[in-house]
């Protein structure tokens, strides 16, 4: 007997560092197609995927590189390298018969329909995978903001949030190899201990409205249907 799905809906929070692979900028066609599968396995599992991806592999509005910018024009600048990163998963994705949606909130017609809610729901229920371009349309807004803004709106039943380590430490362990993994934490010891793995604003806004968050490595591959599965899986926040 096939194994059931935890969740119904789910939002997926995708780095835009985890389209490049290790090519150390842009986007790497290899790693696209691999997370363009394992959506597609967990969407054959009847789930319906809402995705918002971050940009930080082409540019971001906090970096070095944006540093002697204005904050409001390298912000834009931003939002538009996660539509650039949304219509390549959703080439991979439809390549392999996923249908798709890209959604921006910022409007550009010609290449992804402009976010409004009811849309981007109907999409779901008609089970396509939605891609929520532009982060949330306004500078000073992580997409991490973003992902819990659409999380809620969609309705979705938790937040995954991948990323390149085994989920939540006390330190980073890329600098700290005696950093200790934290299987699951209240929000607000998220706050209270400063742990860095995504901003305040997303951690208040998941708190206020009692979302959970799972943190998992995305290179590990199947950790996505895994988490999906209900399976105990890198860090989980919750109240």
């Amino acid at each position: 007997m096939a194994a059931r799905p935890a969740f119904k809906r789910i939002l997926l929070k995708l780095s835009g560092e985890a389209l490049m692979g290790e090519a150390g900028f842009g986007i790497e066609t290899g790693t696209v197609t691999r997370i363009a599968d394992e959506i597609r396995e967990v969407h054959g599992l009847g789930v319906q995927i809402a995705v918002v991806l971050g940009g930080g592999n082409i540019f971001r509005g906090l970096s070095q590189r944006a540093q002697d910018m204005d904050r409001v024009a390298a912000d834009h600048m931003g939002m538009l390298a996660t539509v650039i990163n949304s219509l390549a998963l959703q080439d991979a994705l439809e390549q392999i018969n996923v249908t798709t949606r890209v959604l921006s909130a910022i409007e550009m017609r010609s290449v992804a329909e402009p976010y409004i809610r009811r849309r981007a729901i109907r999409h779901l229920e008609k089970g396509r995978v939605i891609l929520l371009a532009a982060g949330t349309g306004n500078p000073y807004f992580t997409t991490d903001s973003a992902a819990a803004l659409r999380a809620m709106e969609v309705k979705a039943e938790i937040l995954l949030k991948a990323t390149r380590v085994d989920g939540i430490y006390n330190a980073d362990p890329r600098s700290h190899p005696e950093a200790e993994l934290i299987d699951s934490v209240r929000y607000l010891e998220v706050l209270d201990r400063g742990l860095k793995f995504m901003d305040t604003t997303a951690i208040s806004l998941c708190m206020d409205n009692a979302l959970p968050i799972v943190v998992f490595n995305l290179t590990r591959h199947g950790n996505i249907k895994r988490v999906v599965l209900g399976e105990t899986i890198g860090s989980r926040v919750g109240p």
